[in-house]
């Protein structure tokens, strides 16, 4: 997986066995799929992968930068059943396209083949800051 992938993409499986380890889910490799889970690892890597394409064509209108790179996607969990839940927040609460950006990211993740269905919880908490951006994001708006 590239560099520019976020560290938010889980699997929903049943939960490993405690061994008194933690499982640190702040990397794209450290997905939770556990053995007792029917997404293979290559399939849950081709669904990130092509969710993550499809999040990078949705575009905060006044900021021309793709959502996934400004750092507005904050969790996204996909289950056994191919259900995708997605935390996203806005720049700001106040954002005019407050009521739209949701469904514009429930689409995108809907066109991704293999995908049952979506859910996109909009979320304040944390809440955004510039430090969320990618490299990618900083260079476009011109803020390295």
């Amino acid at each position: 997986m590239s560099s520019s992938e976020r560290d938010y993409l889980t699997s929903s499986s049943p939960p490993a066995p405690d061994d008194g380890t933690e499982t640190d889910m702040s990397k794209t490799d450290n997905l939770d799929n556990s053995p007792g889970s029917s997404l293979g690892e290559e399939e849950l890597e081709r669904l990130t992968n092509d969710m993550i394409l499809a999040l990078k064509s949705v575009y905060d209108p006044e900021i021309p930068v793709d959502i996934y790179e400004l750092g507005l996607i904050y969790r996204i969990d996909v289950d056994d059943d191919r259900n995708v839940e997605v935390d996203m927040t806005l720049t700001a609460p106040g954002c005019p396209v407050a009521g739209e950006m949701p469904i514009w990211v429930e689409n995108a993740i809907r066109s991704v083949e293999g995908v049952a269905d979506v859910k996109v919880n909009l979320v304040f908490d944390p809440p955004w800051e510039m430090s969320r951006m990618s490299d990618e994001a900083r260079v476009a708006l011109n803020m390295y």
